[in-house]
């Protein structure tokens, strides 16, 4: 196989695949017979050999299969469908946030698919015809990637709700400012999640609605479950930042509370103190005339009178109920 085509199957209808030769692909295009054709983008002759050996598909949809920033989204051009999708990174040592694309043009006979970095639902959906419960035609392989797609979605966006679970449970048992860190990133996840979820829903909902003939009433049905599935997604993904961003404010809330309260009491500290540094700081001049410096009982005499200065203050503040 040709470094560019990373793998090609044809579909025997019953949901298994048979593996092509790299010299049989072009052969197995001009035959009637259901074909899928998977493709590393990144590759140098990719575009070379679309535009040589795929004549069915114009160059605008060659560009849109083959460029490097892309969006969820669905075109119908006479009876095929370009297709561009994202699943999450579960690739080694990526953030699940960084969606990784899958672009394809589908019709009635052939599937042909792109990517620039491995999507294990893609991997899952070669690894099902291997095994012989595959998609039996397009439609169905369509509705089996969608699915795959979004069901290695579900685990990365659970552990992300438990993980605000867990934040929003520690800001309210025990705030602390190293938590804004976590909070910030839940909520970048969110957003970048509904980022590239949010047009995905749109595109899937276009697709719905599509009246190609390689699409029939269960394969809709399918792809309504799905819909339904990534709708719910989306409204967790807003639940999950809304909460995030009123934690973040509790969190900011409780912090300023405790620094309040800290400053109240130096404030109250300071307020004791400071008619105890003005008499002793009065007394404490160098100057004759200075009351009790020749009685030997001056030094209990005075701090007795500090003593009783407290307590007064004490007093009147509770009485002004500053504390």
């Amino acid at each position: 196989m040709a470094e560019h085509i990373l793998y090609a199957y044809t579909l025997d209808g019953h949901g298994g695949g048979k593996s092509i030769a790299h010299g049989d692909v072009v052969t197995s295009l001009s035959e009637k017979t259901k074909l899928w054709i998977h493709m590393d983008v990144t590759h140098e002759d990719t575009r070379s050999w679309m535009l040589k050996n795929l004549p069915f598909l114009d160059k605008n949809i060659i560009d849109a299969l083959l460029e490097e920033e892309t969006r969820p989204r669905v075109a119908h051009i006479d009876d095929g469908t370009l297709m561009i999708l994202r699943g999450v990174n579960l690739n080694e040592n990526a953030r699940p946030e960084d969606m990784v694309s899958i672009r394809l043009w589908v019709d009635k006979t052939r599937i042909i698919s792109v990517r620039r970095r491995k999507l294990k639902a893609v991997v899952d959906m070669e690894t099902a015809l291997k095994e012989g419960h595959g998609p039996k035609n397009t439609g169905q392989f369509t509705c089996m990637l969608v699915d795959k797609l979004f069901r290695r979605m579900e685990p990365v966006l659970s552990e992300l709700d438990e993980t605000a679970d867990d934040i929003e449970e520690q800001v309210l048992e025990n705030a602390d400012s190293s938590l804004r860190e976590g909070i910030i990133n839940v909520r970048k996840q969110a957003i970048v999640f509904r980022r590239y979820m949010a047009p995905q829903r749109d595109a899937l909902g276009q697709l719905l609605l599509a009246d190609v003939k390689w699409l029939d009433t269960a394969h809709k049905r399918d792809l309504q479950e799905s819909y339904n599935r990534i709708t719910r997604y989306v409204e967790d993904l807003e639940a999950v930042r809304e909460r995030a961003q009123i934690v973040k404010d509790e969190l900011s809330n409780i912090l300023a509370d405790k620094l309040n309260k800290n400053m109240y009491m130096l404030s109250v500290i300071a307020a004791i103190f400071l008619p105890l540094g003005f008499l002793t700081g009065l007394l404490g001049i160098n100057v004759g005339g200075i009351p009790g410096a020749e009685n030997p009982y001056g030094f209990e005499i005075f701090a007795g009178i500090l003593t009783i200065v407290v307590i007064f203050q004490v007093y009147l503040f509770k009485k002004l109920k500053w504390f």
